[in-house]
Parts: C-alpha cells; structure tokens; sequence
C-alpha cells in the first residue's frame, strides 16, 4: 500500500498571515522613519542652536578685536600729534599751525577724505598718515591723500605739501616704497621720533 502524506500546510503562508506580517513590517518602517525624523530635527536645532553660540562668539572676538586695533591706532595718533606739538618742526621747516582728525567733504566733487595729522606754516603744508604698524599698502594711501586734499583744500593749491607716514613700527617694504615714493618715514626709537626724509619730494 502506498503511503500519501497529507499537503504541507504552515498558517503563517495564509492570506491572513501575510497580510499581518506586512502590517507588521509597515508599522515598523512607520517607527523607523518617525524616530529618523526626530532625530534629524533634535540634529538640525543643536546645530542650529551651535552655529548661533558660534556666531556670537565670532561677533563678539570681532568687537574686541577691532576695539584692540581701535586702541592700538588711538595709542599711535596720541603719540605723534604730541611729538609733533611739542617739536613742530618737519624736513628743515617750523610750522606754527598742527591740526588731526580732520574730514573734508565736497558735495559739489563728490568727495571725501580724513586726515590724520596736517601741519601748516606760511607757504608748505605736511600731511602725516598715522599707523600703528605701517605697511607697504598703506603708503599709496597717503599719496591718495595727496591729491584729495589738493581739491578739498584748494586754498593751500600754492603750498608745498609734503607727506609722511609715520608708525610705531614701520614694515621694511614699506619704509623702502615710500623713501621711493618721496614720502618721509616716521618712527619712534627708543624715546625720540625719527624722520627719514632721505628722498622726500614735494607733491
């Protein structure tokens, strides 16, 4: 006699067990993707959270840095304005009138200027750019200076004007640009103020 075994039969193959197990899987990836989510939003406020510390932080470093500079240029102006109060007295000529922090400002040509220190006597006129640490740029800004104060100024037009660029350390390259500019160096050693007129020319 022949055996028959009966169908293999597993509950969990039925249209109901299918159904349950894909139920089953749907709610799992639903509390996946939930928790993915607010596991991303909690990422992006901490690193919103992080980047506003961080920009206060770097607004803050950038008042105090720029208060240091602030002080700093305040610390250089202070020290040649009273050298030169006491001693007026620039490439073999006396001037009897110093003046600084003075802005000129030309609606008519549209233009504008500040000036650090400005000497005058009877006929030649300095103007000093003052500097903490001067450096190589900064000594085309003072020729810069040369020409706006000549159409700001049109009243010294038949002055001598000088310039000079003083600071209470002066860059090499920049010492050398303007001896070859014609522009006058000014330095503090040890407790004098030295100038360096070697090349000086009027402008």
């Amino acid at each position: 006699m022949t055996n028959v075994l009966p169908p293999f039969t597993n509950p969990a193959l039925t249209f109901e067990g299918v159904w349950a197990a894909i139920q089953e899987s749907n709610r799992y990836l639903t509390e996946q993707l939930a928790e993915s989510d607010r596991q991303r939003k909690e990422t992006e406020q901490m690193l919103k959270k992080q980047f506003a510390e961080t920009e206060k932080i770097i607004k803050a470093n950038s008042r105090e840095i720029g208060g240091i500079s602030k002080s700093n240029g305040d610390v250089a102006e202070s020290y040649f304005v009273n050298s030169f109060k006491k001693y007026p007295h620039f490439a073999g000529h006396d001037y009897h009138i110093i003046d600084h922090n003075i802005n000129r400002r030309s609606k008519a040509l549209n233009l504008e200027d500040e000036y650090d220190l400005v000497l005058y006597n009877n006929d030649s006129v300095v103007i000093i750019e003052i500097k903490y640490n001067a450096k190589k740029e900064d000594v085309k800004q003072i020729l810069k200076k040369a020409e706006t104060f000549k159409k700001l100024m049109p009243q010294y037009k038949d002055f001598s004007l000088y310039l000079g660029l003083a600071g209470l350390h002066v860059y090499q390259n920049a010492e050398k640009e303007a001896i070859k500019q014609g522009v006058a160096v000014i330095k503090q050693i040890g407790k004098k103020t030295v100038i360096n007129d070697a090349n000086l020319k009027v402008f």
